[in-house]
């Protein structure tokens, strides 16, 4: 299978024999990453009547129930829905699923060290993804060679993908600045590595997903500038070995009716053609 696009006048071939996804396995009862003090995602076998789902137990198959927290547990992609009153499930937010994207690399600065700011007000030891710090990454890059973003942020390890985000893991968050630079580049689908585009103890304000979305601050109603097709994907992993530069990204999401979903962000090299 051959297949090319064009991004800014340039053609490109797209490595489909190079697949690399960004998405935590997800390992039921076994190390994983959460968040806000979640409980883990389990799994435990089917038991109706004389049923067990379980061959190790008697059972003809296996057959588990999951029990997860999307929006804490691993990788997962999220709508409009989790921050407004009307039910903006992902499966009806993500029509499309191709986009071109860029894989940028960025080091987190002090609060006190940037004229960045924050809603509500940082205190001394938060750490923010800056304005200068994106724009720097797509200083090279045209918009519209960049519709998804997938933001990797330093320091990069292993334990990403195992760790328990909360009062003494708290990760970084980007600035209002950080959240306007992907704004105005047209940016309609962000990835990251962290929990949340928010501060974790923010006032339950999550101002920058209501930037995101054009919701207005505090509020919960969607009106007819709300950007209803952006989606925001949280707790990704990008390997060291992935370089910074333009990808293909197949945002792979269920059809889950609710505001998000796990899911399996894959991208694809780029080489001109």
């Amino acid at each position: 299978m051959d297949m090319r696009i064009t991004l800014s006048g340039q053609r490109y071939r797209v490595k489909l024999d190079s697949p690399i996804s960004l998405a935590i396995p997800l390992a039921f009862g076994g190390a994983q990453p959460s968040f806000f003090g979640a409980p883990r995602a389990s799994a435990a076998p089917l038991a109706i009547g004389g049923f067990v789902g379980d061959t190790t137990q008697g059972g003809s198959c296996n057959v588990a129930e999951l029990r997860l927290v999307p929006h804490c547990n691993g990788t997962h992609t999220e709508s409009v829905g989790h921050i407004v009153g009307e039910a903006m499930p992902i499966a009806a937010c993500l029509t499309r699923t191709l986009f071109p994207a860029r894989v940028i690399t960025v080091t987190p600065c002090a609060a006190d060290a940037t004229q960045d700011r924050y809603t509500p007000a940082t205190e001394s030891d938060d750490w923010l993804i800056t304005r200068d710090a994106l724009e720097f990454a797509l200083r090279d890059f045209e918009s519209d060679q960049i519709q998804a973003l997938a933001v990797r942020i330093l320091p990069n390890d292993e334990s990403k993908k195992n760790r328990r985000y909360g009062d003494s893991c708290r990760p970084p968050f980007f600035s209002l600045e950080a959240m306007h630079t992907l704004i105005d580049r047209g940016i309609e689908h962000v990835l990251v590595d962290i929990p949340s585009l928010d501060k974790m103890h923010d006032e339950g304000r999550l101002t920058n997903h209501h930037l995101f979305w054009n919701v207005p601050a505090e509020g919960h109603a969607l009106t007819a500038e709300t950007k209803i097709f952006r989606t925001v994907t949280e707790m990704i992993f990008v390997p060291n070995e992935v370089r910074d530069g333009c990808y293909l990204l197949d945002l792979q999401v269920p059809a889950f009716m609710s505001d998000a979903a796990p899911s399996r962000p894959v991208i694809y090299p780029l080489e001109p053609a």
